[in-house]
């Protein structure tokens, strides 16, 4: 979420605060800004004072209205630095110490936590984010973290040979940073997380300039943007900087994208097994990757004869359900594939709990599953690590069956590429909820609602019903939002939207949501080129003239007569134009030109789509859109490059 725009781009929140102000912890923190999203429904970045009470609510501190009110004059006059009447999430937070310090504290929540406390830190990016604050749940991070993502990297790049004048980083240091600012290692991560989102003879490996050093790191940008990534307000200069908190934020949208992968059902049948007793497969596949692996956890704690956890921080501190957790998964060696491995759980009665955690950590150890966490990253209750430490046993030892009872198959199709597509699309964006299930997700058109002001299609939220929905009659409420979103798109952005009702894309009718869907994406690709053609309207017509003109120019033989012209089957012409907008770009002996197989189509098309994002252009579209030669994500290429050629010229 982007949390607006402040006079002061950096807030630190350290273990010792000046004046006696009540310090905020992590946990704090992160819950706070959970409750300000929920409030915070338009994604603004700012509540209004009339939204104070509902937001203490969320907050855990309810208030009378009219203690709210005495708020509003006496506090507010010092929180609100911008006398607007609206408070960003920085203003709430000074808010919430402020009144914490004055003893209101006994009505919160109470939070155990023994960290010493965290720096959160608000940052700007010289090219891409001038006076913009980034979200404080999106960039929490600790020393424990970067040592953990450095220890991760170095075991999983190891054996990479483009990566040996890089690693091993050491994880006690900077070295991180300095190792990241080439764009090689962020490249093979994104790989490493969605194996050939970059062809990789479009890196840059050998004697770096500063420019071919730029050419990878935008192209490791897009290409985490492609895979659902959020980067917006990130620009290679903060990468090469070495920026900490966008660093850190990219590298655990990556590392997080990997880990959770498989994590579906469609990829993995064996998830069925989670079913709880008379629910309905449909209702398991709506859970997010977190949701079932949790569910996971508790599927082998039950079966151990242990009580469930709730989440991934304070009740896994004490590692006795990971003691159990990791005595279920162990191979016991009657399938004959792996070698039976014994737990001890001798050191389950340890008294001192972080000795217990180092005792469960040996016995992960031998699974070959230590990785992310540290004794204290589970005493601590670090909710990151904790969550990639239980992905990567899943990964390794799900010991999961697939039940033998009647359940219809046909339900676990899995996502086409083209929704996959339209769901990367809305995440690298920062919509809020993110994203896993396209269908489901959008059940209650907030996020539509989001990405119609991102096209600038003013939205009314005094009409919109705002989650938590009641038990009884809340999909009422979700269908209610569903039509005013199909009204929106029909009257006021002119969208084709016939035969379209608001219980359609509340019900994930696939046809008709995805042809909201890609009406929104069209528009928000055609808003940035009528941007940058200060404001001239753009259409499929003028962007083949502007390619073929542009091809003309360059003394290119390539010309498109549609965005359904077979030839771009070949991703010659995308090539060429490449070429002709940023020469040097493209390196001609990668490219097969004449007799072409099937094969040697995907090559040029992997190829055509990393150079493309090497140069700058934020593709979303595939290799096999252009093989297949799908116009709507043809379209989609041709105009991010022409806003490329334009963004160049201007």
């Amino acid at each position: 979420m982007n949390s607006g725009k402040y006079k002061d781009p950096k807030v630190v929140f350290s273990p010792k605060m000046e004046n006696n102000t009540t310090v905020i912890s992590r946990e704090e923190l992160e819950e706070l800004q959970e409750a300000f999203n929920k409030i915070d429904i338009d994604n603004s970045g700012y509540v209004s004072d009339y939204e104070l009470q509902d937001l203490f609510k969320e907050a855990s501190l309810p208030l009378p209205g009219y203690k709210v009110r005495e708020i509003v004059e006496k506090l507010l006059a010092v929180a609100d630095n911008n006398k607007d009447g609206k408070i960003n999430f920085q203003e709430f937070v000074s808010l919430i110490q402020e009144l914490k310090s004055k003893h209101i504290s006994r009505t919160f929540r109470k939070i155990i936590n023994k960290r010493e406390g965290i720096t959160a830190i608000g940052g700007t990016s010289s090219i891409s984010s001038e006076g913009t604050q980034h979200s404080y749940a999106d960039f929490l991070f600790s020393e424990e973290e970067k040592v953990a993502f450095v220890n991760w990297i170095n075991k999983a790049l190891a054996d990479d040979p483009d990566c040996k004048h890089l690693l091993p980083m050491n994880p006690s240091d900077g070295s991180l940073f300095k190792s990241l600012a080439d764009g090689i290692l962020l490249c093979k991560m994104i790989n490493l997380s969605e194996p050939d989102t970059i062809d990789e003879r479009a890196i840059n490996k050998k004697k770096l300039t500063p420019f071919t050093i730029s050419e990878n790191l935008n192209l490791a940008l897009n290409s985490a943007s492609a895979i659902g990534c959020r980067v917006v307000n990130i620009g290679a200069q903060d990468l090469k900087e070495g920026k900490p908190h966008l660093v850190l934020g990219l590298l655990w949208q990556i590392i997080k994208v990997g880990l959770l992968a498989d994590i579906e059902i469609s990829r993995n049948e064996a998830l069925i097994a989670l079913l709880n007793e008379g629910e309905d497969l449909e209702e398991l596949m709506k859970l997010s990757p977190e949701e079932l692996l949790l569910r996971w956890v508790n599927y082998h704690l039950t079966n151990a004869g242990w009580p469930n956890i709730k989440n991934f921080s304070q009740d896994i501190q004490d590692s006795r359900a990971y003691f159990h957790l990791l005595n279920q998964i162990a191979p016991k060696g009657e399938q004959g594939d792996k070698p039976a491995i014994a737990i001890d759980l001798s050191g389950f009665n340890e008294k001192n709990d972080l000795k217990r955690a180092g005792l469960m950590l040996q016995e992960a150890d031998k699974l070959g599953c230590r990785q992310f966490v540290t004794p204290a990253d589970v005493v601590s209750g670090n909710p990151k690590l904790n969550l990639a430490f239980v992905a990567n046993l899943f990964n390794t030892y799900p010991c999961l069956y697939k039940p033998d009872n009647d359940i219809d198959m046909n339900l676990l199709e899995g996502e086409s590429k083209e929704e996959r597509t339209f769901r990367n699309w809305m995440n690298s964006l920062g919509v809020n909820p993110y994203i896993n299930h396209l269908y489901s997700d959008l059940a209650d058109a907030l996020v539509v609602f989001q990405l119609y002001e991102m096209i600038r299609v003013p939205v009314d939220w005094s009409q919109v019903n705002k989650p938590p929905y009641p038990a009884l009659g809340g999909n009422m409420k979700k269908i209610e939002n569903c039509n005013y979103a199909v009204e929106l798109g029909k009257n006021t952005a002119k969208f084709s939207l016939v035969g379209i009702a608001g219980q359609d894309l509340n019900e994930g009718k696939s046809t008709l949501t995805l042809a909201l869907v890609w009406q929104l994406m069209r528009r928000y690709t055609l808003n940035v080129l009528s941007d940058l053609g200060e404001g001239e309207k753009v259409n499929d017509e003028i962007i083949i003239k502007w390619v073929n003109q542009t091809l003309k120019n360059a003394k290119k033989n390539t010309s498109i007569s549609s965005f359904k012209d077979k030839s771009i089957s070949t991703s010659l012409p995308v090539l060429d134009l490449i070429d002709a907008i940023a020469p040097n770009a493209v390196r001609q002996e990668m490219i097969k030109r004449e007799n072409l197989s099937e094969e040697d189509k995907l090559n040029n098309a992997k190829y055509a789509i990393s150079v493309a994002r090497k140069i700058g252009a934020q593709i979303y579209a595939l290799p096999d859109d252009l093989v297949e030669v799908k116009p709507k994500m043809v379209m989609t290429v041709f105009a991010c490059l022409m806003g490329k050629g334009l963004n160049r010229i201007k």
